[in-house]
């Protein structure tokens, strides 16, 4: 009885460590996800903010709100020239 007892806890133990481990990654996957869209966010409006410089010269410009700048941030280079490309039309 002494040592059927001892592994029952030891697989307790093993099993809630693994739950333990796959809720702690569920709750940890969607906050890097958010993570990445707010810095990609703010990397597409910065990117916008110098085409609107560059573009100044040549009387351009594209709005600089929270959708073109995921836009621009989630997609990255092509996303910006989507951007102006659907601005210049």
């Amino acid at each position: 009885m002494g040592l059927g007892m001892e592994i029952n806890i030891i697989l307790a133990y093993a099993i809630g460590l693994i739950l333990l481990y796959i809720v702690g990654w569920l709750l940890l996957v969607p906050i890097k996800l958010i993570g990445r869209l707010i810095w990609n966010g703010i990397l597409g409006g910065v990117l916008l903010f110098f085409v609107n410089i560059i573009g100044g010269f040549f009387d351009f410009y594209i709005v600089i709100n929270p959708i073109s700048a995921l836009v621009a941030g989630f997609l990255g280079i092509p996303g910006v020239i989507l951007l102006i490309i659907l601005n210049a039309l």
